[in-house]
This record gives C-alpha cells, structure tokens and sequence, in this order.
C-alpha cells in the first residue's frame, strides 16, 4: 500500500510540470551551509525522515479517510459523497477528483487483470455504470483516461492517441453533467497538450476554464506546462503567460507564484553554480511567490504546492531562515513538486531540509529564533 501513495503522489502532481529530476549528490556539491549531515531537524520539532507523508503536499484527512475506505471495501458511496460535498469552483475538488483518478489508475496498474479476475480501480467503473449522471464520477473517469494515456502508452503512438480521444470524449460528457463547474475542462488541458492542440484550439478550451474560474491556479499550471510543450519549452512564451497571469491575479491570490513554476520548468538539466540561484530573474519570482504566500488564505489548497516549491528555491539561494519559515509550515507533507519527481520524495525533501537547519544554524540560528 506504501507505494501506491508514492506513485500516486507523483501522478496527481506530475501533469503540471515534468522538469529533468536533479541529483541529490551534485545538490549537496553545489550547497555548502556547513555540515548537513550534522543538522539535527528533531530539534525544531521536525518529522523524522520516515514519518514524512507522501501522499498530498498538505492535509486533507476527509480525503485520505475516504480514499482509504474506497480502496479498502472496493465502494464509491464515499467519494460520490465528498466530491458531491465539495465546491466545484475551488482547488480542492480539483485535487480530490485527481487523487481518486490516481487512485484507480494505480489500482489497475498493479492488478490489470485476468481471466476470472477483477482488474484493479473496479470500484470507479461500478461508480460510472450505476450512476452515469453523477458530474463527480464523470469528471473522475475523465481524469483517469487522460492519467491512463500518460502512463501506459507512448506519446505520439496509435494507442494513445485512442486513449486521449476516449478521455476527450470523457471530458465532454462531464462538462454536460456540471455546466459551471470548471473541473472538467481541466483533464482536457492534459489532453490537448497530448493531442497537440493548435494554439487557438487550446484557446477556445482555455477560454471556458477561465470563464468558470479565471484564478483557478492548477489550471493555469496545466496551461503553462501546454505551453511550454507547444512551443519545444520556449522560456519566453512561458514566461510571458505566467508573468501575464501574476499580474491579472487578485489581492490574495496564488497565482502571483506562477513565475516560480515557470523558473522551475525552464531550469537548466546541468547543476548550476550558486550565484544562478540568486539572479534577477530567480529572485524576482521568488518574491513574487513569496508575496503570494504571505497574501493567501491560510486554508488555500494550493499553499503548500507553492510553499514547497520556495523551499527549493530558498535553499539553493541560501536564503536559509526564509527556508526554515516555510518548512514549518509544510514539514510533514512531501506530496508536491519538486520531491515527487525524485524515486523517494520523502528522501528528496529531507536532504534539502538538512542543509537548510545547517545553513540557518551556521547563521546563528537555533530552534529559540525560529518562529512558529
């Protein structure tokens, strides 16, 4: 079951970006706070390594009660009911329809099947067969094929371009079901970027997303990863759609930390010296999420994605007290780029917390100055 979390985690947030996976040896070449390996996180009331929750980047215990209970009696009522009860035009649906597609699709991955056997992920082929007109188990199965594509086909090959046209078909049927609900336009921005959609395609399909929910911050990051594919990672017209969406983005809003994404997307595949870390362009995004955090609802779904993302950023900068305050916020959660790109995430993320209590206690730091 352990692992299922892991690779879930990788594909509930590995659509949104998919930049090269960086060693953690040449890292730790690279930052040199002092003795990492000396840093006692314990000390600041920190998980230890193998306490860390893989699943989600941040708690949602409604959704991993209802997603253990599905898997374990193999019944939908439960997630029908929470995504009935969750609003459609916010991140956690979103997220919640996500973690269930995840769900089935690693379900299936791991019991395909046979003669005489039930395949895995059953329980959301039950959920479409006896309630087709449920928009929740539609904008699921719609997620799930688009997950399905990636995962089990070769982009560019017949099979997948069956499976992505299934998905779209999916996507449709569940708009007609929830027609102000914006959650099922996004697995088609998966799609479109599998089918290569033109670019005024993808404009009318972006169009519909941003009547419904115009700040709606995971579409956006699955519109810059369209992007970013389109045009062969061209930095500039990335940029260009996430400086232009930071701008537009109200008081409050997340979307002042889709720069950030864009650095992160655009970042070199060679290890950089330090100084990269603490450039124009770097630092102006950092601030710009920085900012973003420091505006945003406590309770926003989307905090930790951005939160984990600064810490990455933070630490190679050594910007170490700034790490250390969003650590505290998000330790115990690793679920959320960059650590799901990584084969052990909880790892990942506990070697750039080391250097990050090293480089703040070589700064004079300690757990008596460190807020909370």
């Amino acid at each position: 079951m352990e692992i299922i979390w892991v690779l879930m985690a990788v594909v509930m947030f590995g659509f949104v970006l998919l930049p090269v996976i960086r060693r953690r040896r040449g890292m730790i070449e690279q930052v040199h706070p002092g003795h990492p390996d000396a840093a006692d996180p314990a000390k600041y009331g920190f998980a230890r390594e193998e306490e860390l929750d893989v699943r989600l980047p941040g708690p949602d215990q409604d959704l991993l009660d209802v997603l253990d209970l599905v898997q374990r009696t193999q019944d939908y009522t439960s997630a029908a009911q929470l995504l009935a009860g969750t609003e459609a035009e916010g991140e956690t649906r979103w997220q919640r329809v996500q973690a269930f597609a995840g769900a089935a699709s690693l379900e299936l991955a791991q019991r395909p099947g046979g003669v005489g056997e039930i395949p895995g992920g059953q329980w959301l082929r039950v959920w479409r067969a006896e309630r087709p007109k449920d928009a929740g188990g539609a904008a699921v199965h719609a997620e799930f094929l688009a997950q399905q594509a990636w995962r089990t086909a070769t982009p560019g090959t017949d099979d997948f371009r069956i499976i992505m046209e299934e998905a779209k078909e999916a996507c449709g049927a569940a708009a007609l079901l929830a027609p102000g609900d914006p959650v099922p336009y996004l697995p088609e921005l998966s799609v479109a970027r599998g089918l290569g959609y033109s670019s005024e395609e993808f404009e009318q399909l972006w169009s519909k997303v941003l009547d419904r929910a115009p700040h709606h911050m995971g579409a956006h990051l699955a519109a810059l990863h369209y992007w970013c594919e389109k045009w062969h990672g061209s930095r500039e017209l990335a940029y260009r759609f996430a400086e232009s969406a930071a701008a537009r983005a109200p008081e409050g809003s997340l979307l002042a930390a889709l720069p950030l994404f864009a650095v992160f997307e655009h970042l070199p595949e060679v290890n950089l010296v330090r100084g990269f870390y603490r450039s124009e362009v770097v630092t102006r995004a950092v601030h710009g999420a920085l900012h973003a955090v420091h505006a945003a609802r406590p309770d926003d779904p989307m905090l930790a994605h951005v939160r984990h993302l600064l810490v990455f950023f933070l630490v190679r900068a050594e910007r170490w007290a700034e790490a250390m305050d969003q650590l505290v916020h998000v330790d115990g959660h690793v679920g959320a780029l960059p650590w799901t790109l990584s084969a052990d995430p909880a790892a990942e993320f506990a070697v750039y917390r080391a250097l990050a209590v090293a480089g703040y206690e070589a700064n004079g730091g300690s757990p008596a100055t460190l807020p909370h």
